[in-house]
């Protein structure tokens, strides 16, 4: 009777390398890059530690092409989401829900991505910065047509990025409602309240000291 180790279908060096960024990703996300080592990655894969070291050079190289491929992933889904001629409130329930989406396929990939204490944030960081700027185009334009200052849709960007990209965490943690209805709730805050607002707000204290 032929044994186990015999049966076994051997992995083609696509598929071995695709193995190991599975279980690479999911310590990763689990432990951070510094908790995480190459001999636990092996073990995971049931791997030598040389066959790591033949596919990626070390743990760096295989962290880099995770974070790369989850980098990627999200940034084409809502950067795709952007590119668009509808109204800004459609193109907002698009973003959110695109970033869900994403979350909902790769919650390894955004934990990874998004820990604030892992040198993946910094990429994360730069990722929002980017939508940030492509969001505050959309603004200006709709902005200058209602009669509100241009200068200011930077920093309307930065509030709309921060309404949907901070309740992704949460909302990773805690799926006690789908990611249609989170999205929906991201909107009504970001958009009734862009609505109405004021072309030249002011503080109603005045801002004075108490």
């Amino acid at each position: 009777m032929a044994s186990k180790a015999s049966k076994r279908t051997r992995m083609s060096a696509s598929e071995r390398r695709e193995q190991l960024i599975d279980v690479a990703r999911r310590l990763f996300a689990q432990k951070g890059f510094e908790g995480t080592s190459i001999e636990e990655i092996a073990s995971r894969a049931k791997v030598s530690k040389p066959v790591v070291y033949e596919h990626f050079g070390g743990k760096e190289g295989l962290y880099a092409v995770i974070v790369d491929r989850e980098l990627t992933a999200i940034s084409s889904t809502i950067t795709a989401s952007l590119r668009s001629s509808d109204s800004p409130s459609i193109i907002l329930e698009r973003a959110a829900l695109a970033l869900l989406t994403y979350i909902e396929d790769s919650p390894d990939g955004f934990r990874l991505l998004s820990s604030s204490t892992d040198r993946a944030a910094r990429t994360y960081s730069t990722l929002l910065a980017d939508v940030a700027i492509q969001v505050s185009g959309l603004l200006a334009s709709q902005f200058s047509d209602h009669g509100i200052d241009p200068r200011t849709a930077p920093l309307y960007a930065q509030m709309l990025v921060g309404i949907v990209s901070s309740p992704a965490w949460w909302w990773l943690e805690n799926r006690a409602m789908s990611k249609e209805e989170a999205a929906a709730h991201m909107v009504n805050l970001a958009w009734n309240g862009l609505r109405a607002m004021e072309p030249r707000p002011e503080l109603r204290d005045g801002g004075s000291e108490r």
